[in-house]
């Protein structure tokens, strides 16, 4: 099963022709053919997923690039455009249900808390090592839960930081369940870097995050 791409990003809708929607943010590369395969990996699953394409077009396979596009970023801009895609899902007509999720990696996952405080149509947020310097969520906008999912070995967002992450996201009212993996590294999730991809992490947190998205979508 393929998606499409359309003027947002991507879009995969699945067999049955509608579902639940749900929000796929990139990692700093890009809107590159990894995360449209999770787009796809989504829609196999029975929802319809949008991967916004946060870059207009552009994506990178160098980090140093990769790094400068993530702190170039335009952040008001980008909570527009997260808006929009909220926007698209929630009207789209393949899309049941009033609420739809959103899940990101990398410099996706703390756009991924972002969205979770600028609209009342998520329900649900699942944060893969999410990290940006520049995004700094209002948790008490935050109505959502969220399911983050974060390496034990990660030097970008490690074990310290997930639990400032959890906490501050308690003191603002908010719920946020945590589950960190021993000898994950940053990027687990993502096969298309053998470097950094641990298949019983990325199973376990795909098993997880299908869970958490039946229970707060369907």
């Amino acid at each position: 099963m393929a998606g499409d791409r359309i003027k947002l990003g991507y879009l995969a809708v699945p067999e049955a022709g509608q579902g639940p929607g749900v929000i796929v943010l990139q990692e700093w590369w890009g809107l590159v053919p990894h995360i449209q395969s999770v787009a796809d990996r989504f829609a196999a699953a029975g929802y319809v997923a949008l991967a916004p394409d946060l870059y207009s077009g552009e994506s990178t396979t160098s980090p140093d690039e990769a790094g400068r596009k993530m702190m170039a970023l335009n952040i008001d801009k980008t909570a527009q455009d997260l808006e929009s895609a909220v926007q698209f899902l929630a009207h789209h007509d393949a899309v049941t249900g009033p609420k739809v999720g959103v899940v990101g990696f990398c410099m996706g996952g703390q756009l991924a808390l972002l969205a979770g405080t600028l609209s009342d149509r998520i329900g649900a947020v699942v944060d893969f090592y999410g990290i940006h310097p520049n995004v700094t969520p209002d948790f008490a906008q935050l109505r959502a839960p969220v399911l983050g999912l974060f390496g034990e070995q990660d030097s970008f967002v490690p074990p310290e930081a997930v639990e400032t992450l959890v906490a501050t996201v308690k003191s603002a009212g908010g719920t946020l369940i945590a589950h960190c993996y021993e000898g994950a590294g940053h990027a687990f999730f993502n096969d298309s870097r053998p470097e950094a991809y641990n298949a019983a992490a990325a199973e376990d947190a795909w098993q997880r995050t299908m869970a958490f998205f039946q229970t707060h979508l369907a």
